[in-house]
C-alpha cells in the first residue's frame, strides 16, 4: 500500500469516530444537536397610572406612630399637613397623602361614610357648576372620570374621599373640598372601612399628633 493510500484510509478513519463521538454525546444529550437559543427576559414590571408609587415623596401609604383619643377605625383628615390617617390602635395608624380643598374651599368637622362606590360616575354638584360652567354634567365612572377607583360619601355633605387620575396633585391645596387619594390608596382605604366609619376633618390651624 502506497503512502498516499494510508493517508486517506487514516483520514476515513478519523471521520468516523469523530461522527461515532458526535452521535454518542447527542444521545446522552440530545439538546446538543438543537439550534442556540436565546434564554428569553422577564417582563419588566411597571407601574400602573394612578398607583401609589406615582405619589410625591412623603406621601406614600406607610404605618406610623399616631397618638389620638379616637377608636381604631376612625378616619382623621390632617387638612394642614394632608395627610389621611386610619386609626390601628395602640399608637399607630397608616398614613396615606391626600389633596385637599384649595384655598377658601377648607372645611372641618365631623361625618361618617354613608355610602362606597367602586369607579363612581361623577355629577358635579350645583354650586361647582356655577363655578366653572364648561364642567360636563355628568361623567360615567372610569379610568378618565376624576373622581378616581372610588369613592367614599361623607354624610349628606357634597364632600367625598375619593381616588384620583392625577396623582401629581397629591400634598396639594386643589380641590372644591373633597379628599384626593392616589388610586392604589384610595382601593386600600375603601377596603379597610365600613359604612357608618367616623371622620374627623381637622381645620387649617390644627397641627398633626403624628410622630414623624
Amino acid at each position: 500500500m502506497t503512502i498516499s493510500r494510508l493517508v486517506q484510509t487514516a483520514a476515513a478513519i478519523a471521520t468516523l469516530v469523530a461522527a461515532a463521538t458526535v452521535a454518542t454525546s447527542a444521545t446522552a444529550n440530545p439538546f446538543l444537536l438543537l439550534p442556540f437559543q436565546p434564554m428569553p427576559q422577564a417582563p419588566v414590571e411597571r407601574a400602573m397610572p394612578g398607583t401609589d408609587e406615582q405619589a410625591p415623596a412623603g406621601f406614600r401609604r406607610q404605618i406610623v406612630d399616631y397618638r389620638t383619643s379616637e377608636a381604631p377605625g376612625t378616619i382623621i383628615i390632617d387638612t394642614p399637613n394632608t395627610h389621611l390617617y386610619l386609626v390601628l390602635g395602640n399608637g399607630k395608624a397608616i398614613r396615606y397623602g391626600i389633596g385637599v380643598g384649595r384655598e377658601g374651599f377648607t372645611w372641618s368637622g365631623t361625618q361618617t361614610i354613608s355610602r362606597k362606590a367602586e369607579w363612581p360616575d361623577w355629577t358635579p354638584p350645583p354650586e361647582m357648576i356655577a363655578r366653572q360652567p364648561y364642567l360636563p354634567r355628568y361623567m360615567a365612572g372610569g379610568p378618565g372620570n376624576p373622581l378616581g377607583a372610588r369613592a367614599m360619601y361623607l354624610g349628606n355633605t357634597i364632600y367625598r374621599i375619593h381616588g384620583t387620575n392625577d396623582p401629581s396633585t397629591i400634598g396639594g391645596r386643589v380641590s372644591s373640598g373633597c379628599i384626593r387619594m392616589t388610586n392604589e390608596d384610595v382601593v386600600d382605604l375603601y377596603s379597610r372601612v365600613n359604612i357608618g366609619t367616623k371622620v374627623v376633618v381637622l381645620p387649617m390651624q390644627a397641627r398633626s399628633a403624628a410622630m414623624r
